[in-house]
């Protein structure tokens, strides 16, 4: 009898230590394996990065076969599986926001101007042209547009939209997507708090890290100690900047790590460039340092490689 009780004491601790805690979103995934990424489950892994699952955003939305910032980008993004789209936002004369990266409209359209000397109806005159200079028959976009495409399909990063959050955070409660979009920006927490005053607490706004920031320590830990954020964007050119430093921190404190693989300024030389050559030097190493999130020209193929690995 004492035997019996030995035996299942032994079955029952076994039991316990394979069962997940509860509330915990342990992915078990082989390599190579599909299954199916909910908006749901985008939505958990950003609030609390969930086991096994790296995040892919394309920046400017899937470019390499539609222009950048179109509708088109991102319908792309959302066929290809991608998680978040990064789009650009400025504002017409006639206060129109529409997606658009650069201060004009020369490079990506067939029109000549500033954005904000031109109203949403002249820009419906031109068109926006594929990257590598062509004309597409996609016109420029507005705010809404992306948003009715997005909503409940992916998540959307709004870039360069920061002096706008206080003007842009209606029409997101009028979409019903305060939750499905993110800001980011540089701001300390006071700075954050005056800026945004009685919506700081309603938005996701992920803290950039960079070499600009000072006190980067107490910068990390207000955040932390008051709308706790549940990304941070780690900007480093080399490991030995300081920013470097704090990506362990950030995943310490259950957070999830947003890094760049767009530039070699933004992730000590490994990019997407060189990640289609030497994947593991690249994008594996940007993993192996912590990231849960990655913003990626190459989306497509990130997936691919992710996918390979198990962590998509």
């Amino acid at each position: 009898m004492q035997q019996l009780k030995v035996h299942l004491v032994s079955f029952l601790i076994i039991t316990l230590l394979l069962v997940p805690k509860t509330g915990s979103s342990q992915v078990n995934q082989q390599p190579g394996e599909e299954r199916e990424i909910t908006q749901q489950f985008r939505l958990e892994h950003l609030q609390e990065p969930q086991v096994n699952f790296v995040m892919v955003v394309a920046h400017r939305g899937a470019w390499q076969k539609a222009p950048e910032n179109s509708l088109k980008s991102i319908e792309d993004a959302i066929e290809l599986g991608v998680d978040m789209v990064e789009i650009d936002l400025r504002k017409t004369k006639d206060d129109v926001f529409i997606l658009m990266h650069d201060i004009t409209i020369n490079r990506t359209t067939n029109g000549k101007g500033k954005v904000s000397d031109l109203t949403f109806g002249e820009l419906q005159n031109y068109r926006l042209k594929y990257h590598e200079g062509g004309l597409s028959t996609e016109s420029i976009p507005t705010l809404e547009q992306a948003l009715t495409c997005a909503k409940g399909r992916i998540l959307v990063n709004l870039d360069k939209s920061e002096n706008y959050i206080q003007d842009i955070y209606p029409i997101l409660q009028e979409y019903n997507m305060t939750k499905q979009v993110v800001f980011k920006g540089t701001h300390s927490v006071k700075a954050y708090r005056e800026k945004f005053g009685s919506i700081s607490d309603s938005i996701i706004y992920m803290p950039i890290v960079t070499k600009h920031i000072q006190e980067m320590n107490e910068y990390i830990s207000d955040f932390e100690e008051t709308i706790d954020p549940s990304a941070y964007e780690v900007l480093f050119a080399n490991t030995q900047v300081e920013a470097f430093e704090y990506l362990s921190v950030i995943r310490k404190n259950g957070d999830n790590l947003w890094i760049n693989a767009l530039f070699p300024s933004h992730a000590a030389n490994r990019t997407d460039k060189k990640a289609l050559i030497k994947p593991d030097e690249n994008w594996g190493w940007i993993i192996e340092k912590g990231a849960t999130i990655i913003q990626t020209d190459n989306p497509e193929e990130l997936i691919h490689y992710l996918k390979g690995k198990g962590l998509h």
